[in-house]
């Protein structure tokens, strides 16, 4: 089996995946353009931040699994390797720390115009009446956009330094946020109005793009803060740079809108005014975290190679299409099941899903079917009377 790695990736990885007795190419070089050339007959696909495009999925019809060597799986086109048939597996919660540490330190960073002051100094300037001028986070309100395992994690660390925690996210309720102390917020608005400093913490997709607009930014008031650790589109640069410019908004980034997709670029001016507090998208990039996400895909791997199944993937059907499920106890011989997908397929029907379990000492198994429709009288009855299949059971979801 052949894997192609083709992102810079951990040595832990790679002794790991050696081990499991695959062939390995790597290829670090490799861009979101060479991709599609170099992708070959590869089975699986490891990436940390190379794009993998529906271009990738044509040229490649060997590919069976990508692991994106990280949390968001933004650069991956999921509708075509779904529609493909292939597994997309990512590593979520190895580098929560890593991206936890990063946001507080944003955080005290943009209150504290550390960078700037940072930057007089090499200049020769001491600026101390300057940057005199900060408000401190100790007891005032952190809203967490988005209260996932790093939302929580920064949290914990907020706290710790005496900052208030409120949180809104989609699965958030009240009960949650008041065992763990937070105050709740309904909305992403709500969230924003009660907060003296705002971390967003969200995964990018169509609902959520954006979602820190003018009207959010203005909700959020003057002199607040605003911490983005998670991707740049959660965030409309445009309305962040008149926030910053008219409300007086002191801004950490560690992604940014149209980011570069490689290790090295030249960077083109944002517009963003010159209190921003900036980092090239390093959130993960601990050797902590590295190591973890090194196991994490080792894992995936290897639970692919064994089952047939990976670990964490997250491109498969929230809700199957089936209506019916049929249960067939059988004999465990060869050529039963064949038998009853022959019968399923003249009622017309398509199976969704299928399980067969083997009991111990392999004489008898229980197969069950997921139908996009009920089998019918007569298949039932066929079935029924087939010497090798024990019990037949059709029922409705």
């Amino acid at each position: 089996m052949r894997v192609l790695i083709a992102d810079e990736l951990s040595a832990t990885s790679i002794e790991g995946l050696e081990a499991l007795g695959l062939t390995l190419d790597v290829r670090p070089e490799t861009t979101a353009e060479t991709l599609p050339e170099v992708v070959g007959d590869a089975h699986i696909l490891i990436v940390r931040s190379t794009q993998v495009t529906a271009d990738v999925f044509a040229a490649a019809s060997e590919l069976s699994l990508v692991i994106r060597a990280g949390a968001g799986v933004n650069t991956i086109d999921l509708p075509a390797a779904s529609a493909r048939g292939v597994y997309v597996a990512n590593c979520p919660g190895r580098n929560t720390a890593a991206v936890a540490e990063l946001a507080i330190g944003l955080l005290i960073a943009a209150d504290r115009r550390l960078v700037d002051a940072s930057v007089a100094l090499r200049e020769g300037r001491w600026l101390k009446k300057q940057f005199s001028v900060a408000a401190g986070l100790n007891g005032r309100t952190l809203g967490i956009l988005g209260y996932g395992a790093i939302g929580r994690a920064v949290a914990r660390r907020a706290a710790a330094l005496g900052m208030r925690i409120a949180a809104w996210s989609r699965s958030l309720t009240a009960a949650r946020a008041a065992e763990d102390d937070v105050i709740y917020a309904e909305t992403p608005l709500a969230l924003a109005a009660m907060s003296d400093a705002v971390s967003v913490h969200l995964a990018e997709t169509a609902e959520t793009k954006h979602l820190v607009n003018a009207e959010f930014l203005a909700a959020l008031g003057p002199n607040a803060l605003l911490v983005n650790t998670s991707r740049g589109g959660l965030v409309d640069t445009q309305a962040l740079r008149e926030a910053i410019d008219n409300q007086g908004l002191r801004v950490g980034l560690d992604v940014f809108e149209n980011e570069p997709a490689g290790g090295e670029a030249n960077f083109a001016d944002t517009g963003l005014a010159a209190t921003l507090t900036g980092t090239p998208h390093i959130g993960a990039a601990t050797s902590e975290a590295s190591e973890a996400i090194a196991t994490e895909v080792v894992r995936i791997v290897e639970s692919f190679v064994s089952t047939g199944r990976p670990l964490n993937t997250v491109n498969l059907c929230a809700r199957s299409p089936a209506t019916h499920h049929l249960v067939i106890r059988h004999y465990n011989q060869v050529g039963v099941l064949a038998g009853v997908l022959d019968r399923l397929r003249a009622d017309g029907l398509n199976v969704q899903e299928m399980e067969n379990t083997i009991f111990e000492g392999a004489e008898a198994a229980c197969c069950t079917l997921s139908l996009d429709g009920p089998a019918s009288a007569s298949t039932l009855e066929q079935l029924r009377e087939n010497e090798d299949i024990l019990h037949v059971l059709l029922e409705s979801n």
